[in-house]
């Protein structure tokens, strides 16, 4: 066989227009999170391993870019396929805590993003954008907060129906991630906020 033939053989098959925009919003992310909108196309080209032109052919612009990556960020799917997972505990204590670190990890995730935005002088919210699908922070709290809501059970002898009693914890958790700059340098760990949530902050009521 003719070497050129199998040297055409050995090359990687080509990317679908959609595989080569995922893979350029994955090496943008480190990139936004770091420089926010100041990042470069010649910086993005390089962490993806491709020319920069071929940065303008998956996007129009740089901006598309950024609004993809932000639209990336907000996203809840893996925090809700962590909550899905949360089913499999045994007690609520434990599906309380699954639930507390995945609405964690979505807040911290998104306040880094908006403030690094926010501090290039981007705004999140193109006017210009009209065919964004994305419904912002606000709707995926409220799809963040059923979720937790089915976590609790029937045998769980709640005081409150549970999206009251979910609404409450999302509110707990998202008051303990405000700490410093006027609010104080304390917060409660995952398992404390279970416990303040479930028995209170008085001692002697579990």
């Amino acid at each position: 066989m003719p070497e050129e033939t199998t040297q055409r053989r050995r090359r990687a098959p080509a990317m679908s227009p959609e595989d080569r925009r995922e893979a350029i919003v994955s090496a943008t992310l480190p990139l936004l999170f770091e420089h926010g909108a100041n990042v470069t196309t010649s910086q993005i080209a390089k962490a993806a391993g491709i020319a920069e032109g071929t940065v303008f052919r998956a996007f129009k612009d740089k901006q598309e870019l950024i609004r993809t990556c932000v639209h990336n960020v907000l996203a809840i799917d893996s925090e809700l396929e962590l909550i899905e997972h949360a089913r499999q505990a045994g007690t609520l204590a434990e599906r309380l805590s699954w639930a507390i670190s995945a609405v964690s990890g979505y807040l911290d995730r998104m306040w880094k993003l908006v403030s690094v935005l926010r501090d290039s002088g981007y705004d999140p919210h193109d006017p210009h954008d009209g065919k964004r699908e994305h419904k912002g922070p606000p709707a995926e709290m409220q799809r963040l907060a059923e979720h937790v809501a089915s976590l609790f059970g029937p045998d769980d002898d709640l005081r409150v129906d549970p999206s009251l009693a979910a609404r409450l914890l999302l509110g707990l958790v998202f008051t303990n991630r405000m700490h410093g700059k006027g609010f104080g340098d304390s917060t409660a760990d995952t398992e404390q906020l279970v416990e303040l949530f479930l028995h209170g902050v008085l001692r002697g009521n579990q």
